[in-house]
């Protein structure tokens, strides 16, 4: 099972302002001659382990060595979320005890730092972002989030569930392929951080106000991405702003479709996929529908 592999390029859902962000392949399939797509695909029929499993593979392959090295500092499982956690391993804590600053001088906050300016080779899908604001954006702080109840009840439980999906598939999980760091802009980022189990809520979001892909919590690869657009909601009044940095377990990704409800299809047997993506060649947004995917690890305020 799972041999053949439908490589398929869409166009998203419109925005209420009746803007498409990204159209799919028409007659002449454009997206074969992008991001070394037609290579990969010629590769992945000599896979041992299938097309598909390999052309997700091949998506870290996508990023810049300095966004590598930042994730693989920081770690790929919930087990490694902790390796700098500063708080008591005690279950219940107030919300304020949840965020600690990270020290500046460190080496864990040079990686963070790392990872939100940095991502792909490729150049987004979405047209360029502004890159003289980027590049005069500044990171101000960063704060680490440690919550307990969140970790083991949600995102360790699904971790584990995933896994457990896998190996009944014959599927090999690889912490780095199947979970990915990515940013995530909300208005109300306090109650994602504070929620003690559940703090994102997949089946009540969409990507500001549209479910473009289909409806879950959308995140993006890229910080840029979240930065430019109005997902971080409006300034504060000292003119900052702020997004999440989460580590999310997507699992295995199917294309994203604007008529996804909730409920993603079958990839074999009883078993669904567990995400899904805006591309299968270089995907730069990835959807959830479950709320224990994704661990919120740290708060990022930003300025330009």
């Amino acid at each position: 099972p799972n041999m053949c592999f439908l490589y398929y390029s869409s166009t998203c859902g419109r925005l209420p302002t009746g803007h498409t962000p990204r159209v799919g392949d028409q007659h002449q399939m454009a997206t074969l001659g992008l991001y070394d797509c037609l290579p990969r695909l010629m590769e992945s029929v000599l896979c041992p382990e299938g097309p598909e499993l390999h052309m997700t593979r091949t998506w870290v392959d996508r990023l810049l060595p300095e966004r590598l090295e930042a994730e693989k500092f920081l770690g790929y499982t919930p087990y490694k979320l902790r390796q700098f956690w500063v708080s008591p391993t005690r279950k219940t804590i107030g919300p304020q005890e949840m965020l600690f600053d990270v020290p500046q001088s460190s080496l864990e906050h040079r990686m963070v730092e790392g990872a939100f300016r940095s991502s792909s080779a490729d150049p987004s899908a979405y047209g360029p972002a502004g890159r003289e604001q980027w590049a005069r954006m500044r990171l101000l702080r960063i704060q680490r989030i440690e919550n307990c109840l969140q970790q083991d009840g949600g995102i360790q439980a699904y971790y584990n569930s995933v896994r457990t999906s896998f190996e009944s598939m014959g599927v090999e999980f690889v912490p780095g392929i199947h979970t990915r760091w990515l940013f995530h802009g909300s208005r109300d980022t306090n109650s994602i951080i504070h929620n003690p189990i559940q703090g994102f809520q997949p089946l009540a979001s969409g990507s500001a106000g549209a479910a473009v892909w289909g409806r879950g919590t959308y995140f993006a690869r890229d910080a840029e991405y979240v930065a430019s657009g109005p997902f971080c909601g409006p300034p504060s009044p000292d003119g900052t702003r702020r997004m999440l940095m989460c580590l999310v377990t997507t699992g295995l990704s199917c294309a994203g479709d604007a008529n996804h409800n909730g409920i993603l299809p079958m990839r074999q047997g009883t078993h669904r996929y567990n995400s899904s993506v805006d591309a299968l060649v270089s995907p730069e947004i990835f959807i959830i529908q479950h709320p224990g995917a994704a661990y919120p690890a740290y708060v990022l305020t930003f300025a330009c």
